[in-house]
This record gives C-alpha cells, structure tokens and sequence, in this order.
C-alpha cells in the first residue's frame, strides 16, 4: 500500500464541515443543549406497559409545554423519560403534579421510578464554563508532555490534531442536531475522545521519530508516510476493536448511553483521521519551515 500526503484535502474537507456547521449556528440551528445546559426537569416513569410516545405528547400539549424532549427504553418499552426545559424552580411541584395526573389517565398503572431532577439555568452555564476549561487544559498540559517527550513541533502539531477532533464533534453535534443532544455526558465523551486521540498520534509520533533517526537526511514528509504504513495495521485493528463495543452500546443501550456513545463513535473516527491524515504531515510541514529558517541564517 503506498500512503500519500493527502493532509491538504483532508483539511478542506474538514474546514468545510466546520463551516456548514458554524452557518447552521448563525442560523439558529446550533447544538441541541439538554437541560444540563440550558436548565430545565427530568422525569422518569415506569408505565407499566408499552409507551406510546404520542400519548405522552398530548399531555405535555395539553399542559401548554412546547420544549421537550421524551424518550421511550426499557425491556419492553415501559419506560419513558421527560425532559422539560425553561422550568422554573417555583414551578416544578405544579408541572410533575400535573404531568402525573395527566399520564394517569392514559397509563392507570404508571409508577414513578426514578429521581426528578431539575438544573437551573446557572449551573448549566458553569457546566459550560467547566467543560471549556477541561478540554484547553488537557491540551495544553499534552503540549508540555509531548514537547518534553518528542519536541516542540510534535506538541503543537497533536494540539492541532485535538483541537480538530473536538471541532469536528461539536460540529456533527451542529448538523445532526435532531438525533443527538449535547448533556454532561458529552462532556465525558470529549475528554475521552482528547485521551483516545492522543494515544493514536503518540504511537505514530514515536514511528516518526525512530524513522528519523534511521533516515536523517530523508524528507519529513516521506517519514510521515513511512511511520503511518507501519503504524496502519495496529490503528485498523485497535479502532475496530473499540467501534464494535461503542456501537454495541449505542445500539442497545438506553438513552443515557446513546448520548455518551454517538459522540464517541465520532470522536473515534475523527481522531483516527487526524492522526493518520493530518497530525503528522502539520509535523512534517512545521520540521521543514524550522529547517528552512536555520539554512536561511547560515547562508
């Protein structure tokens, strides 16, 4: 297999996802916020029997409540999940009362079965605040780590790479905005994505960097390509190993996990792309400026 420069298509296409989605946001269309974000009342409700999701729309209508979002799981879909945005802390006692009263009449056996969560509209801008500050963290402590351990360029060129990846997830979160809505448990799915990333670029980084001891005089870009073949076949099988899990779970599990494990699945194949498409050939690209300016003062 012969493996080739392709960083700059790759680039295109990525800037062009990120524009569509940065377009979609001007126009309103963002990311879906769930009430972790945005604030808001979770209910959980075991009905004892198969949930029809357009009876529990009618009640929620009826109650003159237009943002929500319900969600049906369980073993023989019994179960229902209500999240209910822009309710006010004063007023949650009144809607669950109202809610249950109206679910009872169409489900008699209906039970609660979980807490009743509410989170307000200031703990949903810290979460905000918080997850911001986790993701620049990580990657400037990585640029430490991996400068000290390779150099200053492999640093920035895997900040790159993650910066990307995550990028690319909120950008998918923009444009599949109807399927998937962004809690705290994508919060959890970037900083795992941050991880699982920077493990792909560290194990082609090492290549590199034993490839360039053996070919000093060699160009950067043919080490780059050399590390990546040689990297390829351990980054198809690990890649595979953890998508078959990951998509078990998003197939299979409830709710709560299907929005842990869509994210994932992205950042998955967001970041084996950086690594293998990208991450190396900005290194490559930043080895040859360095060697340029170097040659340009001895001259």
């Amino acid at each position: 297999m012969v493996i080739k420069n392709r960083s700059k298509i790759c680039l295109i296409i990525s800037g062009a996802i990120i524009l569509i989605a940065l377009i979609l946001t001007l126009c309103g269309r963002g990311i879906n916020m769930g009430i972790d974000f945005e604030g808001g009342l979770s209910m959980q409700y075991d009905l004892k029997t198969a949930a029809e999701k357009t009876d529990v729309e009618t009640v929620l209508n009826g109650m003159d409540i237009s943002s929500y979002t319900i969600t049906v799981q369980g073993a023989n879909n019994n179960e229902i999940n209500i999240r209910i945005k822009d309710v006010a802390k004063d007023d949650i006692q009144k809607v669950q009362a109202d809610f249950e009263t109206g679910l009872k009449e169409k489900y008699p056996d209906a039970a609660s079965i979980g807490d009743v969560n509410y989170v307000g509209p200031v703990a949903g801008a810290t979460l905000v605040k918080n997850a911001i500050v986790s993701v620049l963290l990580a990657a400037v402590l990585m640029l430490i780590y991996i400068a000290i351990r390779f150099d200053f360029n492999s640093g920035l060129s895997a900040v790159f790479g993650l910066l990307h990846d995550v990028l690319m997830m909120l950008s998918f979160m923009v444009i599949f905005r109807s399927f998937i809505q962004m809690n705290s448990s994508f919060i959890a799915a970037a900083l795992t994505i941050v991880g699982y990333s920077i493990n792909n670029t560290i194990v082609i980084f090492d290549r590199i960097r034993e490839n360039h001891k053996k070919m000093p005089t060699a160009p950067k870009e043919e080490v780059t390509n050399i590390s990546i073949k040689e990297s390829l076949g351990r980054t198809i099988c690990t890649t595979l190993t953890t998508l078959i899990t990951i998509v078990a779970l998003c197939i299979l599990g409830v709710a709560s996990i299907r929005e842990f494990a869509l994210p994932i699945i992205i950042g998955i194949l967001s970041g084996v792309y950086s690594a293998n498409m990208i991450n190396g050939y900005v290194w490559a690209f930043l080895e040859e400026k360095r060697a340029g300016r170097k040659a340009a003062k001895k001259a």
